[in-house]
């Protein structure tokens, strides 16, 4: 910053010691040296300060370019769930079309395909696929029973 050698500061140092005298340069001294370092701290904290609210700003900046990076395969994916949404309802509603106008033919069925008789005379009769429990034969816990 000043192109400041040993020569000057010498040459400073001698005309401070005949313009303040051996009694006040010491504290003289002390008082530069106070005055350089609160000077330095200060510096110091504000060039801190400066490099906190960049790596802050750069920061931002990384968040909003992840945001972004984030978003448009999101907004991608929810656009296609969308398309797959209208697709499905679109089928369900084609089926419960058909459903709705199949209800009157199966209604209008002759019901005789169901009974044995209808099978023909020699055709065996059908077993009932569960046996009817007797009413008698079950056990009826008693209130409060565990098991």
């Amino acid at each position: 910053m000043f192109d400041v050698g040993f020569s000057e500061l010498l040459i400073v140092a001698v005309i401070a010691l005949l313009v303040l005298g051996p009694e006040r340069l010491p504290k003289a001294a002390r008082f530069a040296g106070l005055w350089v370092r609160k000077a330095r701290a200060q510096w110091y904290s504000v060039k801190s300060e400066l490099e906190l609210e960049l790596a802050q700003e750069e920061m931002k900046k990384h968040l909003q370019d992840a945001e972004n990076s984030i978003k448009a395969p999101m907004q991608e994916l929810q656009s296609d769930l969308q398309q797959a949404e209208n697709q499905t309802n679109e089928v369900f509603a084609g089926l419960e079309r058909e459903v709705v106008t199949d209800m009157p033919s199966l209604n209008e069925a002759p019901e005789t395909e169901s009974l044995p008789e209808a099978a023909g005379p020699d055709a065996p009769e059908a077993e009932p696929s569960m046996p009817e429990a007797d009413d008698a034969a079950v056990e009826k816990p008693q209130q409060g029973a565990l098991w």
